[in-house]
C-alpha cells in the first residue's frame, strides 16, 4: 500500500519511519496491520513480519479506545488524539502512551497511528509535581500568616512605643525593629497569593488578555523589544479568570523580556486550536478537552537542561535578585483553571511556554457535565 509518499526525491520512507522513535503503525477501520516501523517492534515485542499478519486486537484488548479513535479518524477524515492512555494484555505488558490517530488520505478505510513513548501526560508529571509544591506553598502561607503576622504586629507595636521614649542612638534600632517586621509581612503578603481561594471564572477573549498584557510591556519592562503575534482569530472564549490570566501572561512575558538581547530581542505570542486533545484527570477515568493553545515564545538562550526538572517549583530563579515565585504562580493559576503548561526548546535558540485552556461552555460554568470538544462541536458527557 502506498504510504502518502515516494522515493522519487531519494529518500526512502520505510527507513524514515523506522528513524522515527515512536511507534508507527498503518491499520485499516477493523484493525488489520498493514504496516509497522521499528519501533512498533519494540513496543510489541514482535516482528514487522509477524505483525504485518495480524491484527490489533491480538496485541491490544477489543475495549480499548484505541479502535474507537481509529473509528472516528476513519469515519471522519480527521485527526484525533489521546494522552495517558493505558494499553495493557499478556503479550505487550502495561504501557501508558500517548496515541495520535489521523485517516490516510490515500486509502480512505485506513488510519495511521502513532504511539508516543513519551507523553504529553508524562512530560507534565514533573510539572504536576510542582503544582503539588506549590500547594505545599499555599499551606505554608496560610500557617506563616496565622502564625507570624499577628506576633509580628505585636512586636513592631512594642518597638513603636519603646521609640517615644529612646534617644536616639536606641531610635536607629527600633527602626530597624519595624523595617524588618514590616519585610516580614510583605513576604508573607506575596507568598498568600499561593492561597487555594475559589476561583471565579466565565467567558473571557484571549485575544483582549493578550493584547492587555502587550501593551503593558511594550510600555514597561519590554519597550525596546519586538513582539510578534499570530493569533487564530476565531476562536471561542477561554472559560477562565481574566486576571488571573493576565497575571500568568504577564509573568511568562515578563520572563521572556528578561531572557532576551535587548537590542534584537523578540517575543512572539501565538494562539491555535487543536483538535481531538484530551487529558487524563488525576484520580480518575475522566479525560478533560483542553483544545485552545497560547504559546509565549523568545529568542534568547533557553533554559539550562538541568533546571527543567524544578522549572515551576516555588523559590527556584536563574536571577539575583528573584524571588522565584513566579513561575510557581503560573502552574498553579494554570492548574486551578483545568489546563496545562509545558515548556519546550525552540530549534536555533530561545524557549517556548506553551498553555492547554478548556472554552467556555454554559453546561461547564453551571457546574453540568464536562463538554466534548470534537471537531469544534459541543457534546456533553
Amino acid at each position: 500500500m502506498r504510504l502518502g509518499f515516494g522515493k522519487g526525491n531519494g529518500v526512502d520512507p520505510t527507513g524514515v519511519l523506522n528513524a522515527i522513535a515512536s511507534a508507527v503503525v498503518v491499520a485499516n477501520r477493523d484493525g488489520k496491520i498493514k504496516f509497522v516501523n521499528q519501533a512498533t517492534e519494540q513496543l510489541f515485542n514482535t516482528s514487522s513480519a509477524v505483525l504485518c499478519r495480524s491484527d490489533l486486537t491480538d496485541f491490544i484488548p477489543q475495549d480499548s479506545p484505541v479502535f474507537s479513535l481509529i473509528r472516528q479518524a476513519v469515519d471522519e477524515a480527521t485527526l484525533v488524539a489521546d494522552h495517558n492512555l493505558l494499553i495493557e494484555s499478556p503479550k505487550i505488558g502495561k504501557h501508558t502512551v500517548n496515541l495520535t490517530v489521523g485517516s490516510m488520505p490515500d486509502d480512505s478505510d485506513c488510519a495511521v497511528l502513532t504511539f508516543e513513548p513519551r507523553s504529553i501526560a508524562q512530560k507534565i508529571d514533573n510539572q504536576l509535581l510542582s503544582r503539588n509544591s506549590a500547594r505545599s506553598v499555599s499551606a505554608m502561607a496560610a500557617i506563616l500568616a496565622h502564625e507570624i503576622k499577628n506576633p509580628l504586629s505585636g512586636i513592631r507595636g512594642a518597638a513603636q512605643l519603646l521609640e517615644q521614649t529612646s534617644n536616639e542612638d536606641d531610635r536607629v534600632l527600633t527602626r530597624l525593629i519595624c523595617d524588618e517586621a514590616d519585610r516580614i509581612v510583605e513576604l508573607v503578603d506575596r507568598m498568600e497569593i499561593f492561597s487555594d481561594k475559589p476561583l471565579e471564572r466565565g467567558a473571557v477573549n484571549i485575544h483582549t488578555v493578550l493584547e492587555h498584557v502587550r501593551r503593558l510591556a511594550e510600555n514597561g519592562f519590554a519597550k525596546n523589544l519586538t513582539f510578534e503575534e499570530i493569533y487564530d482569530p476565531s476562536l471561542p472564549p477561554v472559560f477562565g479568570n481574566r486576571d488571573q490570566l493576565v497575571q500568568v501572561f504577564l509573568n511568562l512575558i515578563k520572563n521572556a523580556g528578561e531572557a532576551v538581547d535587548p537590542k534584537d530581542g523578540v517575543i512572539t505570542i501565538s494562539t491555535r486550536y487543536q483538535h481531538g486533545i484530551r487529558l487524563a484527570v488525576a484520580g480518575g477515568d475522566a479525560r478533560v478537552h483542553l483544545p485552545l493553545v497560547v504559546s509565549v515564545r523568545d529568542n534568547g538562550p533557553g533554559i539550562p537542561q538541568d533546571m527543567r526538572e524544578s522549572l515551576f517549583d516555588p523559590f527556584v530563579t536563574t536571577k539575583p535578585t528573584g524571588s522565584g515565585l513566579g513561575l510557581a504562580l503560573v502552574a498553579k493559576i494554570i492548574n486551578d483553571h483545568g489546563g496545562v503548561i509545558e515548556v519546550k526548546d525552540v530549534p536555533g535558540g530561545g524557549a517556548e511556554f506553551q498553555i492547554m485552556l478548556p472554552i467556555y461552555n454554559r453546561a461547564l460554568a453551571e457546574g453540568a457535565a464536562d463538554p466534548i470538544i470534537i471537531n469544534n462541536r459541543e457534546e456533553t458527557a
